[in-house]
């Protein structure tokens, strides 16, 4: 748990080192688009899960047999790091989704998408 008064702060510091990683990530993974974080910081940060987002479910299924994979978790840990937050095994934390999957299943409405996903933990 994080005390009400640092949850802003550690938001903007996730924010700051995922978008980065983000950026870092686009030159480097096929079809790769954006990524987004969801944490309840009740319970922070074994519900922290970040999910990266490709264009097409052909190119997830190439990351998730290559080793982008552990590209992705590698970028992933450096970016908590950065934030100052530790993780057990990052690849609890870590999601691969695509843009066709939400449109195919929730009209590409994402937090609908994101909400209906189980939850970390």
């Amino acid at each position: 748990m994080i005390a009400k008064r640092e949850r802003g702060r550690m938001e903007r510091r996730l924010i700051r080192t995922l978008t980065r990683a983000c950026e870092d990530a686009k030159p480097l993974l096929p079809g790769f688009k954006w990524l987004t974080h969801e944490v309840d910081y009740q319970r922070f940060p074994e519900s922290l899960m970040i999910t990266w987002v490709f264009d097409t479910d052909a190119h997830l299924a190439s990351a998730l047999k290559s080793d982008d994979r552990l590209r992705i978790q590698e970028l992933t840990v450096d970016a908590l790091a950065d934030a100052g937050v530790e993780v057990s095994d990052v690849a609890l934390h870590v999601d691969l989704d695509s843009e066709e999957a939400c449109q195919r299943t929730h009209a590409g409405n994402w937090e609908r998408r994101l909400k209906a996903k189980p939850a970390n933990h």
